[in-house]
């Protein structure tokens, strides 16, 4: 039976649209993975992260309307706000990794641990304090300091001023220092 014209119109179209997600996924998913990377510290999170970006991106690609410059910095806060997800759903669930259960059973120190938590710890303990923020101000914090946008450039993704991007750094900063204690301030640097 042969195909009418608006089915083989819709199989070009499918066609295409595979396309443009091969060469999509081609071009920036070493980039979507690293942003989900630096959010989750973990490479299989990363990886979901990375999957969820891309399978949303295959739902919706036909209806999608970005600006081709805007692709790279669109992707990275889609993988951003995939690892803020991920990482809120497991804080929902904690899981306590096989290392931290057996240094629990211990009666004293873990020989390798020090007095002090370790910048592990601390990126571990920044996460899931970021994963309580609001969705925006997570996003914001994430950009500007795990993937180093600056704020004109945060001001510009998010369709905002460059000073509300500083406010809600400064606010996110604080509420994240009172979580964490003083070493957050060592590490989050200044909202220049």
């Amino acid at each position: 039976m042969p195909q009418t014209a608006v089915a083989l119109a819709m199989d070009n179209s499918v066609a295409t649209t595979r396309e443009q997600l091969a060469e999509l996924f081609r071009a920036h998913s070493t980039a979507v993975y690293l942003a989900a990377y630096r959010v989750t510290g973990d490479a299989m999170d990363a990886e979901d992260a990375l999957q969820t970006v891309f399978v949303g991106l295959a739902r919706r690609l036909p209806e999608i309307d970005v600006d081709p410059k805007a692709v790279p910095s669109y992707l990275k806060r889609a993988a951003v706000n995939a690892a803020l997800d991920l990482l809120r759903r497991k804080q929902r669930t904690p899981a306590v990794p096989l290392d931290d259960a057996a240094v629990a059973q211990h009666d004293g120190p873990h020989p390798h641990l020090g007095d002090r938590v370790s910048d592990a710890a601390l990126r571990d303990t920044l996460r899931l304090a970021l994963a309580a923020e609001s969705p925006r101000s997570a996003e914001i914090f994430v950009l500007r300091y795990f993937e180093g946008y600056g704020n004109g450039e945060i001001a510009a993704m998010l369709g905002t001023s460059p000073s509300a991007v500083g406010v809600v750094l400064h606010r996110t900063r604080a509420r994240l220092r009172e979580m964490l204690g003083d070493e957050s301030e060592e590490r989050t640097g200044d909202d220049r």
